[in-house]
């Protein structure tokens, strides 16, 4: 990958995770205030999901972060990278879970059935995210078993010469 991609890529995680910060701080607690007539139980399992889905989207940014100074240093193809990529599956089936789960909170409510609709779709192609990021973890795993065969074969090669 070249370091314009990377470079570019960082930018936009940065402004993205900056985003997501002004979110958390300014526009969940308005929209808590917007929700002033609400009951509370489903007032404040709201505010969790949306909050707890900002943090998931977070913690896919700083992996992804991470995966991206290993590509720069040329060490993507090793064991460390697992640990981020694990990571990141983790935040999307969490991220799927909850938003089916606010699907089920506004389920009973007056909210058109087509937005529960939506909402159980858009969990739906979620998990399908998780599913196609465990895809690509197994053809890391691929890659790294191979980097690993051609270090010992370049192993046993210099012991020949």
């Amino acid at each position: 990958m070249r370091g314009v991609t990377v470079l570019v890529l960082r930018v936009i995680l940065a402004v993205a995770l900056v985003g997501s910060l002004v979110v958390q701080v300014v526009m969940v607690p308005l929209l808590w205030a917007d929700l002033d007539g609400v009951d509370e139980v489903p007032r404040t399992l709201f505010a969790i999901i949306v909050i707890a889905e900002i943090i998931t989207f977070q913690l896919c940014a700083v992996c992804v972060w991470a995966l991206l100074d290993l590509v720069r240093r040329g060490r993507v193809f090793s064991a460390r990278s697992f640990r981020f990529v694990d990571v990141i599956i983790g935040a999307i089936a969490v991220s799927a879970l909850l938003t089916f789960g606010l699907a089920v909170l506004f389920a009973p409510g007056g909210i058109a059935p087509g937005v529960i609709g939506l909402l159980c779709g858009a969990a739906l192609v979620t998990a399908g995210v998780a599913l196609v990021v465990v895809v690509m973890r197994s053809l890391l795993r691929q890659a790294v078993d191979r980097e690993i065969e051609a270090q010992g074969l370049r192993s046993e090669l210099d012991d020949v010469i």
